[in-house]
């Protein structure tokens, strides 16, 4: 039995898959389905490992942990029959980069949300220039179910022989119309948005703009206007930057209502603090490890 492909995707589409398939033979592979129709059984994943620790024993160890990408965070979990994970999460120490293959878990409630989880099967520490060539080629990767998904929109009343016929493989044309059949069309403007985040990421000086609904770039401004602004949103990012490093003194980072205090007293509005806040964990250069706290990287 081949491997499943591992395929590169972002933490907010792999979040939002709710859908999945069960194996019906043994060992034949179960599948979670994506919006955009993608059969996942591997991924391969990347971004800032922030949160890790050991739910079990030493003796037994059950290893959690978060990582956080551009769009958002991957939730993954490691038991004793991940050896080689294991082993690798227990020398690991939150904040670094990571990369990650592993296999795709749901867990449903009683109420009936779902959510998506990783079990690794290998995880190594990576550094910056690793984790922008996942962004391209996650980026690439989306760019190219988007365009899967929005041929197969072009077909009326589309079925999975219509895709078959186009080039689509049984699984691409399963894929697509079970995820039109569960989710609806997707709204491709988040995807986009993903896509935009990791060019701002890779090209921070290029001013990447989509000019997608309700991105702050969309809004088009006076050109003296919008480099005197990104000017001073430069400066302030290293101001909260630096009260990082002087009101960093808990195991949990820096309060969210002191690092705005703390502005403030420098002129500072709380909404340009929170803002440029995401900002700055969208770069890469802070993290979240509790909620309401930051940490630099």
């Amino acid at each position: 039995m081949s491997r499943e492909t591992a395929y590169r995707v972002f933490s907010r589409e792999l979040n939002s898959s709710t859908e999945s398939r069960k194996g019906t033979e043994e060992m034949s592979p179960s599948y979670v389905i994506s919006p955009l129709g993608t059969m996942i059984n591997r991924v391969m994943i990347a971004g800032v490992l922030t949160e890790i620790e050991n739910a079990g024993s030493e003796e037994e160890p059950m290893w959690r942990g978060r990582v956080q990408d551009i769009a958002g965070n991957f939730f993954i979990s490691v038991g004793k029959f991940q050896q080689e994970a294991s082993a690798s999460m227990a020398n690991l120490e939150a904040p670094c980069y990571v990369s990650i293959i592993g296999k795709v878990r749901t867990y449903t409630t009683n109420d009936g949300r779902t959510f998506v989880s990783v079990r690794p099967e290998h995880i190594v520490k990576i550094e910056d220039k690793e984790y922008k060539a996942w962004l391209l080629e996650t980026s690439k990767s989306l760019w190219a179910r988007l365009l899967a998904m929005r041929n197969a929109l072009k077909i009326p009343d589309v079925s999975k022989q219509d895709l078959k016929s186009k080039g689509y493989s049984d699984q691409e044309a399963d894929g697509v119309i079970t995820a039109l059949e569960t989710y609806g069309n997707p709204e491709s403007t988040m995807y986009l948005k993903m896509i935009q985040e990791s060019l701002r990421r890779l090209l921070p000086e290029e001013n990447v703009d989509f000019g997608l609904p309700g991105d702050a770039g969309s809004v088009p401004e006076e050109p003296e206007k919008k480099d005197e602004d990104s000017e001073n949103d430069l400066a302030i990012e290293d101001m909260i930057l630096s009260y990082l490093d002087e009101l960093d003194n808990d195991p949990r980072g820096v309060y969210m209502d002191d690092l705005i205090r703390r502005g403030e007293a420098d002129g500072i509005p709380a909404a340009k603090i929170q803002n440029l806040a995401d900002v700055l964990m969208d770069k890469g250069l802070v993290y979240e490890p509790n909620l309401n706290y930051l940490k630099k990287i």
